[in-house]
Order: C-alpha cells, then structure tokens, then sequence
C-alpha cells in the first residue's frame, strides 16, 4: 500500500474556489451490464453504450482535469496519449500506463491499493459477501485474489471470467453521492437505495484505511440511525435516516446546505446537522427542502454555483408556484404541498431558531452577498432559459448540475441548447471541450487566465445515467477564495 502523503490536504470551503484534488471513478465495466429491467433498480434510467461513454465523452473529463489539476501529466503528451497504439492505457485504472495522477485520483486504485493489506481485504471481503448473501467458498476465493483484480471485482460485480457474482455498483461514477468535504472534514452518506449500499461501504473502508486519509481520521463523520428507527415495524421511509452527497453544498466557510429530497430524508438533515454542529465544523447549515421526485433526485440536480454572485437553477424551485385567488380550483383543491419548495436555516449559536427565506432565490442572494461578501449583484440563470418545455428538459439532462473547476470555469453537458442561451446573454463564454483541450495543448489558452466560461462537454450517453459533473466529481481540496 502507498506510504501516508505528508503534503496530501483535505480543505474545501466553498463549490467555487479553484478546485485542485478530486476523486473521480472511470466508467467500469459494470456499466456495460446494466440490464433494462434493472436499471431503475441500479438507479440508471437507461442503459448506455460502455465504449462511447469512455472514449467519446468522459475521457475528454478526464484530459481537462488534468490540464487544470495536474498539467505535467498531459501537457505535451496528447498525441502520444490518444494514439491508436496507447489503446487508451492512460485512462484504464490498474493499467502500467494509467496517468495515476495524485491531484485527479481515482477511486479504483485507491480500493487496489487499500486491498493490499491482508487483514484488511480479509475484513471487506466478509462485509461485502455479508451484504451480497455470497457463500463462503466464493468468500475464500475473493480473499485470496489478487488486488487489483479484487478492486475491479468489488465494482464490476464480475470475476475475470466475465461471470457475475453480484450486481455491478453504476452509480460509483456519481462519486459526489458517496460523502462531502466540508472545511477539512468528510461527511460521508447515508445512502437511501439499496444499490447503493455496497459503493458506501468501499468509501468507508477507503477513508477510513487508506494511508492517503490517516492524518484526516478523526475528521470522517458518520451519520447513524435514530434508536427510532430500529424500533418501528416494518420499513418506514418516513423515518429512515438517509443523506447523499448530492444533497449536500459547502457554499462558504462556515455554512453548509443539505437538501430533503428523494435521497435525502429529514431525519438525515437533522443527525447531520447535529453532528456538524457537536463537532464544530460549521456555524449554520440550511436545509433546503426541495419536491421528493425522481426528476429532481438531489440539490445539485435543480442548482449549482457559478460565481460568488451567479447560480444556476431551475425555475420552479427557486421560487414555489404562485397560485392565482381568482382561480375557482385554488378554493376547491389544497395546494401540493409536495410541489413547494422552503429554505429553513440553523445556526450553532441559536439552533432553536431558525431563520426561513421566502424562496431558494434569496437563499441564494444571502450566501452571495453575506457569506461570500460580494459586491455585485446576484446574478441567476435560469434552466432552459427559462422558457417552457424546455426548463424542464434541459434540467432532466442536468443543465443546473456544473461543476466549477475555478471561480465562473464551469462544466455542463452540450445538449442544454436555451440554458447555453442563457449562459451567454449573462456574459459567458462558451467554448467545446475539445476545441479547449486543443488550445490549452498548443498554448494558445492558459487555465490560469481563463474567465467567466462554460465548457461544454460531450453528454449523448453520460446524460442517460442522470447525472452531472457536479455528480461526477468529489473535491477534496479547494483554494480559499
């Protein structure tokens, strides 16, 4: 196993200061065996091509990371890297040529790595073959396979010979679902779906095992279930204690947002809030209760920062449907409760209570102009450009789920064509990720100088899996802005 990193730095205080270690997983080979009748059940909404979604979209993820994390590791060497003859090494996790770059890391090795230690293979094989129902033979015979190989088996859910043994975890790719770096602590899930149970389990074991985090131990937060819980009949979700990263935002220093959603349930907002508040990691955290819809899944599905001063969202949540008195159907029907959106804010100091925004809009406004100290207006664009059908469309293929990589640098699919309108009659940029790489390989752009842009990323069949570059990625350390 590697030797503890003294240099290595767990921080992030904010979804916009300059991103410079994040942990990613590469699209696995379980992706390929995700089967329409189990898709939903794997949290996937469609089945998607293994080999486009490698080679023709998130390889170009992974070359732009690069040149913004770790350019010593692609700069001048593309060519040679995107060659026929490279047979795309340098994207395979466990391969001699994979780039192993320590500021893009990826998980799968991170898992090689951590398994290399007898007694704590031994230990994941029986959780792992405990939770799968697995025999005991094929238990023994997973504590005595190599590694790497037992890293790809672990994910996949199949052994070198093509048979599968247990189901593949797809999701692994949405590695921000796994936990949130909050300050210099890591607040890892509490997944809701049981496909998700075993993806959790690895992180755990990784954060908790891996020389990498052995100085930031004692800073790993776990959420437990409330006694409650335990002892209602049957399984109630309405008391179930649930939270996922991609409910969850570090929009400032000492302020965190947890969304109540589809994933996340109020019992998880609440054990979390708690814990960051017995451990001193922040002073407020708001909750942010958005509709329990599949269409909406998470918090960073229906808005993500930009700028200190602009976000994008969905309409409909930034501010909850008006209802029109002269309606007769407003006296004869009750308003969906379910459709409404509140923002309900907590503080350390005085949790008892809370303060409550009229809408997420001037939740948002607050954390620009109070938290972040700007002094521009707050500028938000709107999903679809806020023009019907296609605020909607456009939010169902994640048009409000980028990911900064620096300060007003964002990440967003190139199907999104209004919000990419939007985008540019707010000032942005707009640029293809692959006319960026070219440029940044020849010079004739530098990361460092580059402003107020939205690159546009290849998305035909990463879209298909309903999930974003803000789902994609797991930052762990954050310039200070």
């Amino acid at each position: 196993m590697s030797e503890q990193n003294p240099h290595f730095k767990v921080s992030v205080n904010t979804e916009i200061g300059r991103l410079r270690k994040l942990l990613i997983h590469s699209p696995d080979s379980g992706l390929g065996k995700v089967v329409p009748s189990k898709a939903q059940d794997w949290l996937f909404e469609d089945i998607v091509h293994l080999d486009t979604i490698r080679k023709g979209e998130y390889d170009y993820y992974i070359k732009l990371l690069l040149y913004f994390l770790d350019p010593e590791k692609i700069k001048g060497k593309l060519a040679e890297i995107d060659s026929e003859a490279s047979n795309r090494n340098f994207y395979k996790p466990n391969h001699p040529d994979f780039h192993r770059s320590q500021s893009v890391i990826e998980i799968q090795n991170l898992l090689s790595e951590m398994l290399e230690d007898e007694s704590i293979r031994k230990k994941l094989v029986a959780a792992v073959c405990a939770i799968e129902g697995c025999t005991y033979k094929v238990q023994l015979e997973l504590t005595n396979t190599d590694p790497k190989q037992l890293a790809e088996i672990f994910i996949s859910g199949t052994l070198a010979n093509d048979t599968m043994i247990f189901a593949p975890i797809p999701n692994l790719i949405f590695t921000r679902d796994v936990g949130t770096t909050i300050n210099n602590h890591i607040l890892l899930n509490k997944p809701a779906k049981k496909a998700r149970v075993r993806e959790t389990l690895l992180m755990r074991y990784i954060f908790f095992n891996h020389p990498l985090f052995e100085a930031y131990r004692n800073n790993i937060l776990e959420i437990p279930d409330v006694t409650m819980h335990f002892l209602r009949p049957g399984d109630e979700p309405a008391f179930s204690t649930t939270l996922e990263g991609g409910d969850v935002m570090m929009v400032s220093p000492n302020h965190v947002l947890i969304g109540c959603s589809e994933r996340t349930s109020e019992h998880g907002a609440n054990e979390a809030i708690k814990l960051l508040f017995e451990q001193n990691v922040v002073e407020k955290v708001t909750v942010v209760k958005i509709p329990s819809k599949r269409d909406y899944m998470h918090l960073d599905t229906v808005f993500t920062q930009v700028k200190r001063n602009t976000w994008v969202i969905l309409n409909s949540i930034a501010h909850s449907p008006k209802y029109n008195p002269y309606e007769p159907i407003n006296f004869l029907k009750e308003p969906e409760k379910l459709e409404a959106t509140t923002a309900i804010q907590f503080t350390k100091a005085n949790p008892q209570e809370p303060k409550h925004f009229e809408h997420v809009e001037a939740l948002l406004d607050d954390i620009s102009r109070n938290d972040l100290k700007s002094t521009e207006p707050t500028q938000i664009i709107y999903s679809g450009n806020n023009q019907f059908p296609y605020d909607s469309r456009e939010q169902w293929t994640d048009s409000c789920n980028l990911l900064a990589i620096k300060e007003g640098v964002v990440l967003g699919y190139d199907r999104n064509d209004k919000t990419v309108e939007a985008f540019k009659a707010a000032g942005f940029d707009v640029v293809d990720v692959k006319d960026l790489i070219q440029d940044l390989e020849s010079g004739k752009v530098n990361t460092e100088t580059l402003t107020d842009t939205l690159i546009l990323m290849p998305s035909a069949e990463l879209s298909r899996a309903r999930g974003g570059f803000h789902c994609m990625s797991l930052p762990i350390l954050r310039d200070n802005i």
